[in-house]
């Protein structure tokens, strides 16, 4: 049998010669999905020859997420069969389905790839295990609906790797992204991956760029989970902070966006997945540490073992001090009321600076702001997130713009309207990616030192 690459690149792109230029270009632990499905108006066989026939050759169906009519059954497996008659690498047939015999005759030259994408809310992945049809590898897909839900194919994958199954097994959607990036970990032969410059070819899908940087094709099977928790955290800094330094300390850690809605799905995660550091954001500042008992806000979680108890801080605070000290002194201007602009508060009233807040729901009239004469102004609105979000309460910055001197803005991206609006008005702008990296720096610490 050839061997499987860990990593299945789906060519996802719309052009072919863009695709076969992707395919070239992949490394050595890397194999090429040929989708006939994405390329309908070609020869088959061509596609397999063009790759050299090192390829993964599927058709799949639009009930499975792919763009092949399932009423045009008879087409789709011509199509296949064609494409077998290049002899390909491997090829995709589906679980449920008997073997061709026009397969059969290359299966000397053509490995088998047995798959199944089941519904929502199935889960019969042990079932299927007891009763494996003929081939030399299983994919076996599902859906994330809840984060915990990756857990749940920790004991078949790894059941699969110790009876010598090559299998894979892993949830599509934002919350299946640990079942994909831990699959090597939990017992899994390969997963799939985007390519780096194409689009995914399903939801939750991650690139092969990103896969490898995270060193998935290495992790083994006492790789501890950290991550960042929240929603939405699939746009994070934090993997490609944390992970590099990681592995500079040679710690046996990945750290993944954990996309969580809520303090109970996220604590039924941490439990269920064995989440040994937890880098908290919105909206779970608060509400992680009450579920805990703990006293919150706070940011940052951390244990030695699952079963050790939490250790906490707010590396948000601490770097949000740090910052301060360097500015002049006097009243502040708070915007917001979440998480951060709790850590905020606390930080300023620890250094004694008075502090006039202003939210939504507790706005303050202009003639208030005027009178408090800031010094500084702390963005802690969650304004700025997106490309088009407008600045936080115009009206009242420009009213307290004679007296600012510096201006801080807790979102980690250059271009929000607020710190565009504090470097026309000449302030002391400390930006959200400085506060990031300061704060980012302390959470890996305590993950190096106190986690695993």
């Amino acid at each position: 049998m050839t061997r499987l690459p860990f990593y299945i690149v789906t060519l996802s792109h719309e052009d072919w010669e863009v695709a076969e230029a992707c395919a070239r270009r992949l490394p050595s632990e890397a194999l090429p999905e040929l989708r006939l499905d994405l390329f309908p108006d070609h020869d088959p066989a061509v596609l397999v020859d063009a790759l050299h026939r090192r390829c993964l050759v599927s058709c799949r169906r639009r009930s499975e997420g792919g763009r092949w009519p399932d009423e045009d059954e008879r087409a789709r497996m011509e199509r296949l069969l064609a494409a077998v008659e290049a002899r390909p690498a491997w090829v995709d047939l589906e679980w449920d389905l008997p073997v061709p015999h026009e397969l059969t005759q290359h299966r000397t030259h053509v490995n088998l790839l047995r798959s199944v994408h089941v519904a929502p809310g199935v889960f019969d992945l042990p079932q299927r295990l007891e009763d494996l049809p003929h081939g030399e590898a299983y994919k076996w897909v599902g859906h994330a609906g809840r984060l915990a839900d990756n857990a749940r194919l920790k004991a078949s994958l790894a059941w699969a790797r110790d009876h010598r199954i090559t299998l894979s097994a892993f949830l599509m959607g934002p919350r299946g992204l640990p079942s994909r990036a831990l699959q090597g970990a939990w017992g899994g032969a390969f997963t799939y991956a985007a390519p780096d410059d194409g689009p995914p070819a399903a939801p939750g899908q991650v690139s092969l760029g990103t896969l490898r940087a995270w060193r998935c094709h290495r992790l083994g099977r006492g790789t501890g989970l950290c991550g960042v928790l929240g929603h939405p955290v699939l746009h994070s800094r934090g993997p490609a902070f944390h992970n590099p330094r990681f592995q500079q300390a040679f710690k046996d850690l990945l750290y993944l966006p954990l996309d969580a809605e809520d303090a109970a799905e996220a604590l039924e995660a941490m439990e269920a997945l064995g989440v040994l550091g937890a880098s908290l954001t919105m909206p779970l500042k608060e509400t992680v540490p009450a579920a805990l008992g703990l006293p919150g806000p706070l940011n940052t979680l951390w244990r030695r073992t699952p079963e050790a108890p939490w250790r906490q801080a707010n590396t948000d605070a601490e770097s949000l001090m740090e910052a301060l000290a360097q500015q002049p002194g006097g009243p502040v201007l708070l915007l917001g009321d979440g998480g951060v602009a709790a850590a905020s508060r606390a930080v300023l009233e620890a250094a004694r600076r008075p502090v006039l807040q202003v939210s939504r729901r507790n706005p303050a009239p202009p003639e208030t702001v005027r009178s408090f004469a800031p010094a500084g102004v702390v963005q802690a609105t969650a304004l700025g997130m997106r490309n088009d979000d407008p600045c936080p309460f115009p009206d009242l910055l420009e009213v307290a713009r004679p007296s600012l001197r510096w201006a801080v803005e807790w979102v980690y991206k250059e271009d929000t309207a607020f710190a565009a609006w504090a470097r026309t008005s000449g302030l002391t702008l400390i930006e959200g990616a400085e506060l990031f990296e300061r704060q980012a720096e302390a959470q890996s610490r305590r993950f190096i030192e106190g986690c695993g």
